[in-house]
């Protein structure tokens, strides 16, 4: 299983939407559906692989830098953001959960699928130098910058996780 790292304003788009081009651009309503769809599908997926309940954050839609998922099991130490797409993959997203977790004083993680394709997951490469007990000083030249990522796949980003829970 090969991991990829790179720098998020790497990212490519994997292709154009059709649909978009020929005006037959999914509606708005079954674009929040296909989203909503995809936040139960990956609660669903904590669940199995955690034990862990997550329920959709409905305040999301109405107030800025919230995740997508939360569960009140723990302290979960991550922000979650879940983008599903038909094609295209944006570094806003990445941006986006940055933020939110920020604010949360957590760790963000991006769940995101595009069409006819696995999930994909996004960490922060300090999540995982901090499972190897290894912390930088308080040099601010030490830190980890979060727009450092691992992308990975579902079962080892869950893996990464579950070590942050049991700590």
């Amino acid at each position: 299983m090969q991991q990829v790292f790179f720098h998020f304003t790497d990212w490519i788009v994997l292709g154009k939407d059709r649909a978009t081009e020929t005006g037959a651009a999914m509606s708005g309503s079954k674009s929040r559906n296909k989203g909503r769809g995809y936040e139960y599908e990956i609660a669903k997926e904590l669940f199995d692989h955690l034990g862990l309940n997550f329920v959709r954050e409905l305040d999301q839609t109405r107030q800025a830098h919230l995740g997508d998922l939360v569960t009140t099991d723990c302290d979960f130490p991550f922000v979650i953001e879940c983008k599903r797409y038909k094609a295209g993959v944006s570094g806003d997203w990445w941006s986006q959960v940055c933020t939110a977790a920020a604010v949360a004083e957590k760790l963000p993680v991006l769940f995101y699928r595009l069409d006819r394709m696995k999930t994909r997951v996004r960490l922060p490469v300090a999540a995982i130098v901090g499972l190897a007990g290894w912390s930088p000083n308080q040099d601010l030249a030490e830190q980890y910058d979060w727009r450092y990522a691992v992308e990975t796949d579902l079962d080892t980003a869950m893996m990464i996780i579950r070590e942050h829970i049991n700590g």
